[in-house]
């Protein structure tokens, strides 16, 4: 059959092609991680696992109380908390109002402001703002907004190039009214105690309550666009949703998430989401929601803590005194699917009359680094989880610590296990690696090319024995450990492990 000049030519491109591929040893699906760093907190980098290795979440350690929401103008309804580091001053908002034992709101809900030098002493300071019982010496940010109350509110520091000073900080929050369709209020302010609404309207609405939670917003360096995450029930059961924005104004609905190893179930609800960028890996989205579950009243039920303040608060509805809830961990490296780690994150606790109710448990959005609070200790991660929640006229907030990167990690018992990650390109010279061994364990790390075969000089054979406890740790090689040969290429890493945890890694110059 007669092949005209152009076929010709365009069969010879895609010969040309496939031969390149094959000759640099890229496969499809090859992921360019740069000098990204990149965490075991899911499966995306990792191909295959053999013996006895698994992916292993990690959990917080609980440290002292940070806030006690004690004030007139708080009480035990207090929550989602939004921490973040601004400069040398860390910020810290919340909403605050007192819940009667039948489920009754005694203080109207208003918006609340801390601060801190280190993250672990908190303060409230007088403010100014906002008249409550005849005095402005409170904390208050936000009564109401257009004669609307502020259901929830979470503020962020607006990194988009060429964002104006009056708008570097912003915020969106629930406003609860009596028209629908209910909707999210846009905020900016220049200091972040100064608040207004970006426009007299709602910047995204939705038919129905499907608002009632903490929702985010924020600027995604990775992305280009703001980034909206929100309550959105589906079949009666609450789950997440995701819009964007190039503005902050005009958003695009883009469904709910997609949770590929497990959907939330009916039994089982998401309450909060509290995703944002990692700091450390901006290209890795970390969330911790809220797990509802309501199993109704039985008599595991009746034996948790306090059970007369529990049938008390069933008298307002059963799943105020039968729910309960505690922490989870997800992950994701496009924003939109997400690993989902079943294991709770963070669980309520033995007997703790602090953990058991309907509303305990909710991280604040979002972690941020901390200096240690003991002798010969790295700088650690800070966490922030509500307690008391539903129960007398006050609630609290404890701190909880985390090494950093320290969510999950790859890891062996001392009968040895094996990684190998998915083909990935890198930039840099030398592999370095967030790990901790006990005194009898280590770590082998072979890098193959893109089929599998391992890379002259830097077979398992050549590397140097690794063990210890470390956030940064050069990994070396007999003859050689400079990477520039393998610098543009798809390679994997062959990890092997005893009795160790490999947390992250990332290529440096």
């Amino acid at each position: 059959m007669w092949e005209s000049p152009i076929s010709v030519l365009f069969l010879s491109f895609m010969v040309l092609g496939i031969l390149m591929e094959v000759s640099s040893g890229a496969v499809p699906g090859t992921r360019n991680i740069g000098s990204n760093r990149e965490l075991f907190v899911d499966d995306a980098l990792v191909e295959k696992m053999m013996g006895k290795a698994v992916l292993h979440l990690h959990h917080p350690e609980r440290r002292e109380i940070a806030l006690v929401h004690d004030a007139p103008w708080e009480g035990n309804g207090c929550g989602y908390h939004t921490v973040f580091r601004d400069g040398a001053k860390y910020r810290m908002y919340y909403k605050a109002w007192q819940i009667s034992a039948e489920g009754d709101v005694s203080n109207p809900v208003v918006i609340c402001y801390a601060e801190s030098h280190d993250g672990i002493q908190w303060v409230k300071p007088e403010l100014g703002l906002v008249m409550f019982n005849g005095s402005v010496k409170n904390n208050i940010i936000l009564d109401n907004v257009n004669g609307y109350g502020c259901h929830d509110f979470s503020p962020f520091i607006d990194t988009r190039p060429g964002v104006t000073l009056k708008q570097r900080y912003k915020a969106i929050g629930y406003v609860r009214g009596h028209a629908a369709p209910h909707g999210l209020m846009g905020f900016i302010s220049v200091d972040g105690i100064h608040w207004q609404p970006v426009q007299d309207d709602c910047i995204i609405t939705e038919e129905g309550w499907v608002f009632d939670t903490q929702n985010i917003a924020f600027w995604s360096g990775t992305e280009e666009k703001y980034i909206m995450y929100y309550r959105k029930t589906v079949d009666g059961v609450r789950n997440i949703a995701r819009a964007v924005s190039d503005d902050f104004i005009h958003w695009t609905k883009e469904g709910v998430l997609d949770f590929k190893n497990r959907a939330p179930n009916q039994s089982e609800q998401f309450y909060t989401n509290q995703i944002r960028p990692y700091y450390r890996a901006p290209n890795v989205y970390i969330g911790f929601p809220s797990r509802y579950c309501d199993r109704g009243w039985i008599h595991a039920t009746d034996a948790l803590p306090s059970p007369d303040l529990r049938r008390k608060r069933a008298k307002g509805q059963l799943r105020y005194g039968s729910a309960v809830t505690d922490a989870l961990l997800i992950a994701s490296r496009d924003g939109h699917s997400f690993y989902r780690w079943d294991d709770a994150f963070i669980r309520p606790g033995l007997r703790t009359l602090h953990n058991w109710a309907y509303g305990d448990n909710y991280i604040a959005w979002h972690v941020v680094e901390t200096q240690p609070t003991s002798d010969d200790q790295p700088n650690e991660l800070s966490l922030y989880a509500t307690e008391s929640y539903f129960t007398g006229n006050s609630c609290r907030l404890r701190r909880y610590a985390l090494r950093l990167d320290g969510f999950a990690s790859i890891y062996a018992p001392a009968d040895e296990g094996e990684v190998v990650t998915r083909p990935f390109i890198f930039k840099g010279n030398t592999l370095r690696l967030n790990f901790s061994t006990s005194a009898a364990g280590s770590i082998l790390v072979e890098i193959q090319n893109a089929a599998g075969a391992a890379e002259p000089g830097f077979k398992l054979a050549d590397c140097q024995q690794i063990f210890g406890d470390a956030l940064d740790f050069p990994v070396e090689w007999t003859e050689n450990s400079d990477l520039n040969s393998l610098e543009g290429q798809a390679v994997r890493l062959r990890f092997v492990l005893r009795e160790a945890d490999v947390f992250a890694f990332r290529f440096a110059e």
